[in-house]
């Protein structure tokens, strides 16, 4: 029997599991958001005042503009995921935000006047964001549960390989530099491989889940790793072969490396083998090399890359298919320093059409210096960090899956886009998440944010209180009041 209360006006405090929530930490959220869009509009006060020794006109609208959808995706995020990761929507508003400061400080540079329409990029970014917030919110509302995307495993490889075909059509995709990744529609250039890495991601948790015990099984140990089976390599042999067909067809090693180390790492998580590391090394080694013996566009990247001073001075002296940016991107880092010349004080903007989309970096890193690049990598690195603890508490094998595939895809287009320009890893083409500009990036990274909130949501909500139980209620400790 229980202890009886003898107060004359009882009052029974009983502890029950899950009766005490996890606290949702949207006002965490909140005042992180305050400083998210803070900070990039004192940033563009800043270059205003460099450039024109005055602060900029359009300040107040731009405050006020990332501040409202910074807003409404918060409220939305209140009302729909309550109990999502507080940081995950703060970073990407503060990254996409840096990046409307960068791409106008662009935009007021005279040399980029002369060969390109003045003062357009950074209003189109701006709708591009708020357009992905658009989607984001989308995504937020009527997707009350990740586990529904499981649903739709094989339709999401079909509709990946359709977006992943899109450029090749006639008529329908344009070369641009080189590369075949880009659609245009309606006068806009669209690149479907951003929206195609969350399909393949969806499509890739939901296989994983299914065939992760059949692909963890080893035939046998060799030099301290596990050998698959022969009938295993399938899948890694198909998405190998669909990563070299995109680069021989479309000619973007991005993407390529992109898709197949998702895959990879995705593999890797679902069977705990080691051994498919190794593997995807070798293979997208041995792929990447292979076609760059014949496709002369990957060639020249690799030149470009090993030699980026000669290219520079062919490029220079007029020879057609040299390119002079990865020389000139190096100088913007040099002259940057550890703190950086200021904003609006650098000169990346010589580096011309690529200067706001895939060298962006660079501007960020003679301005702001190593410090400043320090401080966004830290920041994507915090992206994919959340998104890791988010695989982490996720109670379902298919979420778990689901959040690294996309914190992966996150890391690896960084890794790419930051070692190409900086001189690691060969140039890719691909934008900077949130930094560049672009609309296909932008607002699939949105999408991406999205998403992940919602597993997080899910993995953070509390288990709800067990059913009122009469003959519990007897068992349970009273105290008294």
């Amino acid at each position: 029997m229980s202890s009886t209360n003898t107060s004359n006006t009882p009052t029974h405090h009983t502890s029950t599991i899950g009766s005490i929530g996890t606290p949702s930490r949207r006002n965490t959220e909140l005042a992180l958001l305050v400083f998210a869009v803070l900070i990039p509009v004192f940033a563009y006060a800043n270059v205003g005042l460099a450039i024109n020794e005055e602060v900029p006109s359009g300040l107040l609208s731009y405050g006020l503009g990332l501040g409202l959808l910074a807003g409404v995706a918060h409220l939305v995020v209140r009302k729909f995921a309550p109990y999502a990761d507080p940081l995950l929507l703060p970073l990407a508003t503060l990254l996409n935000g840096l990046g409307l400061v960068a791409i106008w400080r662009l935009d007021q540079s005279k040399l980029l006047q002369s060969i390109e329409q003045a003062g357009t990029a950074a209003p189109r970014q701006l709708l591009y964001t708020a357009m992905g917030i658009a989607l984001f919110i989308v995504v937020l509302i009527f997707l009350k549960d990740h586990r529904v995307l499981q649903r739709y495993t094989y339709i999401s490889m079909v509709g990946a390989v359709f977006l992943l075909l899109l450029p090749l059509v006639p008529g329908l995709g344009q070369n641009i530099y080189g590369a075949k990744i880009w659609i245009s529609v309606a006068g806009f250039s669209i690149q479907p491989g951003e929206f195609a890495k969350i399909v393949l991601a969806i499509f890739f948790a939901g296989y994983l889940m299914v065939k992760r015990d059949a692909l963890a099984l080893a035939s046998r140990r060799f030099l301290g790793l596990y050998l698959p089976r022969g009938r295993d390599l399938g899948p890694i042999l198909v998405v190998w072969f669909i990563s070299i067909l995109i680069l021989v067809f479309e000619t973007d090693l991005g993407t390529s490396l992109l898709f197949f180390g998702m895959f990879v790492i995705m593999l890797y998580v679902a069977t705990e083998r080691t051994s498919w590391i190794v593997f995807g090394l070798l293979m997208s080694a041995g792929g990447a090399v292979g076609v760059a013996s014949f496709e002369s566009h990957v060639q020249q990247r690799v030149q470009a890359w090993l030699d980026p001073m000669k290219e520079y001075t062919l490029s220079r002296a007029g020879q057609v298919g040299h390119s002079e940016q990865a020389m000139q991107a190096l100088w913007a880092f040099g002259s940057g320093g550890t703190l950086g010349t200021g904003w609006g004080q650098g000169h990346s903007e010589l580096i011309r059409f690529a200067a706001n989309s895939d060298f962006i970096l660079a501007t960020f890193g003679e301005e702001l210096g190593l410090a400043g690049i320090m401080a966004l990598l830290l920041l994507y690195g915090l992206i994919v960090e959340r998104g890791v603890r988010t695989a982490l508490a996720a109670r379902d094998p298919f979420g778990k899956l689901l959040a690294i595939g996309l914190s992966g895809a996150f890391a690896l287009q960084v890794f790419v886009v930051a070692g190409g320009v900086m001189g690691l890893i060969p140039l890719t083409g691909m934008t900077m998440p949130f930094l560049a500009y672009g609309g296909s990036s932008v607002i699939a990274n949105w999408a991406l944010i999205g998403i992940l909130i919602r597993i997080s949501d899910t993995a953070r909500r509390p288990a709800p209180a067990p059913a009122s139980n009469p003959d519990a209620e007897m068992t349970q400790v009273v105290r008294p009041s």
